[in-house]
């Protein structure tokens, strides 16, 4: 029995050391959602702890959202100035938005959230038409209407790149029309609750912002 046991745990322990590595290396990649691999997902679940562990070494954070079905990694947050503790490089590098993706992202967010309040299905899908409507309100009015559109739809492909929306494939058969997109829900990791109660008041400073860009172009054609 005893030499049973020990060939036992020599053969699981490898493939324990494997999972781990493939989590820590989809981790470093990307974001891990459960409905793309949920194999992956339930070894994440059996050996976060491990996860944990070694990535705090690397200075970051295990987020891990079991409801939602989504697990990435994110730094750690800076030292207070008075904690004497060292401040170590960041392996995740903080990239700062454009002001039309941090609109999207916005609009996004508040459509997810009316989505989850309706208590209907779980994937917000909308198409590229959809999402091109509710940007359009927010931006002034111009004589070239194709230009603004090709705008709007970089802004979309940005943030397609980011993660925060999944361009679909066509269903089988059906008739070529506009692109759909499900919204990803780890942009609730992103665009938390107080920020988004503050979705007002930001969406008037983005209005701001925008009134004041076309009415700089405008003067700018009168001279």
């Amino acid at each position: 029995m005893e030499h049973e046991f020990l060939n036992t745990t020599v053969a699981v322990q490898p493939v324990q050391a494997a999972d781990l590595s493939t989590l820590l290396i989809g981790l470093l990649k990307n974001v891990i959602y459960r409905d793309d691999d949920e194999r992956q997902w339930a070894a994440l679940l059996n050996l976060q702890a491990r996860v944990r562990e070694y990535v705090m070494v690397l200075n970051l954070d295990l987020v891990l959202d079991e409801a939602e079905g989504y697990a990435f990694l994110k730094g750690r947050p800076e030292p207070a100035d008075d904690d004497p503790s060292p401040r170590l490089p960041r392996l995740v590098a903080r990239r700062p938005l454009s002001f039309s993706v941090s609109l999207l992202l916005a609009l996004l967010r508040k459509k997810l959230a009316e989505f989850d309040a309706g208590g209907g299905d779980t994937r917000l899908v909308l198409s590229r038409d959809d999402i091109v409507e509710l940007v359009r309100v927010f931006l002034p009015d111009g004589p070239n209407e194709a230009k603004l559109i090709d705008q709007i739809e970089t802004t979309i492909n940005k943030v397609t790149e980011l993660g925060f929306l999944q361009k679909l494939k066509p269903a089988s058969g059906a008739v070529t029309g506009p692109a759909t997109y499900e919204v990803r829900r780890i942009l609730k990791a992103f665009v938390d609750a107080q920020w988004l109660a503050e979705f007002d008041a930001r969406l008037a400073t983005y209005q701001s912002q925008l009134a004041g860009v076309g009415n700089a172009k405008e003067g700018a054609g009168h001279e």
